[in-house]
């Protein structure tokens, strides 16, 4: 005879089976943790990469939520297309402008401090967006949170030129613009999914993970200007070191006390003087000759914003770069805006499956940020000074013929290989971009040379969506709402200045070794100045 079937509530608890369970999570969570903290070299490298990861995925997410957001706030506030072009648009028009100010404080402030500061600004005016009643009130809360994300570019660049050395910046950059993916990752699926319901809970949800990461800024240590830590995977006690710990951060470094990170278990010392990257001291090696006139020879601390500006857009591979950056990320902000309503009219899917096939896509514009990077390194370290360039040209290469066959087929099956394919290299052109940056600019003027590369990007960001929506709406369709053909016509049109990154980057190949060297001498002016 077998017992009688007892209601939920009477039936007998399980601790056990809670407590395994609860313990197996916990186990898991430990293992990944570790995991990452191996394949990152280390407790303090991995704190750090991951909170300057967050905080560009903080921003790609809320422009990807917007987009995914799009038909509800088109219905619940009256608005149209063009007007949700204008909510991106808005934004980064600030955020360039906002650029230049910022670059000058992570030149001459303390970075973690401002950027903390930002982010926990930009939380307070998530919360803010998600209880206005009005297209107007909510234009207004993007134009404060334009101005707060213009920190992210120019702190993150100077944090990340002064924490990791050259060896492995492409590297480092992959991991770090990771989080750039992965938050348009969460805009389109998480948020977007919660939009769905209410785009004010969407709103609101994505302020939550902003006050926690600033939290984690404001401990994260601030490493002296132009003189390195090399945080690696050996950890030792500041006693062990044979060289001033304090000499080497800020003073409000007591956050990193107890723990260092030296380059390898036999170089467990630095070299005051060894400023240069790799591709610096290959270029050296090379016997690459500087362009004379163009060798710093006063104190970049003390050059005004205009003259510091003046002198980083003088560089002939900064503007190239610069160039082709902002090509790339036109069409990116095109894409983050208009790609998940193309998805869904033109493949005839909805947007569940829709998320479903951005994350795909998304994962791989991952494995280009991290391949590339290393990728990158690799080539430099194997002697080949323009690696970092090539890398560059071809995945813009790879991005526009990858485009073309997945916006003519309308099957989502056949056009996800493409589509995958095309968001690698996109992605992929970034991480050795951001590297080679590094490389022809003097340590002292990184911050502001960021600000500079920002403020064009930028700029190319906040024209993308409104120029997206003008086109689609107005000539492909006639004035209409868009259509999925006329968003198809669209992104092929906007594939011409993608095509033409690639071309733009040949010229690269021929000044960039140039352009190294020179800032490398001009390191070594400045230094030699500063020494006697």
């Amino acid at each position: 005879m077998t017992e009688p079937d007892l209601p939920i509530s009477q039936q007998p608890s399980l601790p056990g089976y809670t407590t395994r369970k609860a313990v197996n999570i916990s186990v898991v969570a430990s293992w990944t943790h570790r995991q990452l903290e191996h394949f990152l070299g280390g407790k303090e490298r991995t704190r750090i990469i991951v909170v300057l990861a967050c905080v560009l995925g903080l921003a790609s997410a809320d422009t990807a939520t917007v987009g995914a957001s799009a038909a509800q706030l088109i219905s619940q506030l009256h608005i149209t297309n063009t007007d949700i072009g204008l909510l991106v648009t808005v934004p980064s028009l600030l955020a360039a402008v906002g650029s230049l100010p910022f670059g000058v404080a992570a030149d001459r402030l303390r970075r973690t401090r401002i950027l903390g500061l930002a982010v926990l600004l930009w939380g307070i005016v998530m919360v803010w967006s998600a209880t206005v009643n009005t297209f107007g009130g909510l234009l207004i809360t993007r134009v404060f949170l334009g101005f707060i994300t213009a920190a992210a570019g120019p702190i993150t660049a100077s944090l990340v030129g002064d924490y990791f050395p050259g060896t492995e910046r492409g590297r480092i950059y992959g991991y770090i613009l990771t989080g750039e993916l992965l938050g348009a990752g969460l805009g389109f699926e998480v948020t977007g999914d919660i939009s769905v319901i209410s785009w004010r809970a969407a709103f609101f949800i994505l302020a939550i993970p902003g006050f926690i990461l600033a939290r984690f800024l404001f401990k994260l240590p601030e490493p002296k200007r132009g003189r390195r830590i090399r945080i690696q995977k050996n950890p030792v006690q500041p006693e062990n070191l044979p060289f001033d710990y304090a000499e080497y951060t800020d003073e409000a470094s007591a956050g990193m006390q107890g723990k260092a990170y030296v380059h390898s278990n036999v170089d467990q010392h630095i070299d005051q003087n060894d400023t240069n990257t790799d591709a610096q001291r290959l270029a050296h090696e090379l016997g690459i000759e500087p362009e004379a006139r163009r060798i710093l020879r006063r104190d970049p601390r003390r050059l005004k914003i205009v003259s510091a500006t003046k002198y980083v857009m003088s560089i002939p591979t900064n503007l190239i770069l610069i160039a082709a950056g902002a090509s790339g990320y036109f069409f990116l902000a095109g894409v983050a805006t208009f790609g998940m309503e193309f998805v869904t009219k033109w493949y005839k899917i909805n947007q569940f499956f829709a998320g479903l096939l951005m994350l795909v896509v998304g994962a791989g514009a991952v494995a280009g940020v991290l391949l590339a990077g290393r990728i990158s390194d690799t080539l430099i370290k194997h002697g080949v000074l323009r690696g970092r360039i090539y890398i560059a040209i071809g995945a813009a290469a790879l991005t526009t013929i990858c485009f073309i066959p997945a916006l003519i087929t309308n099957s989502p099956l056949a056009a996800l290989p493409y589509l995958t394919v095309a968001a690698f290299g996109l992605s992929a052109q970034n991480p050795p971009i951001d590297a080679a940056r590094l490389d022809i600019v003097p340590p002292l003027l990184w911050g502001r040379a960021e600000g500079a590369r920002t403020f064009v990007r930028t700029a190319a960001q906040a024209v993308a969506p409104t120029l997206f929506g003008f086109v689609s709406e107005y000539i492909f369709s006639g004035g209409s709402s868009h259509t999925a053909d006329s968003l198809r016509w669209t992104f092929l049109i906007m594939l011409i200045p993608l095509a033409a990154n690639a071309l733009i980057m040949v010229k690269a190949i021929k000044s960039y070794p140039v352009d190294v060297a020179t800032a490398a001498a001009s390191s070594g002016t400045i230094q030699n100045k500063n020494t006697n």
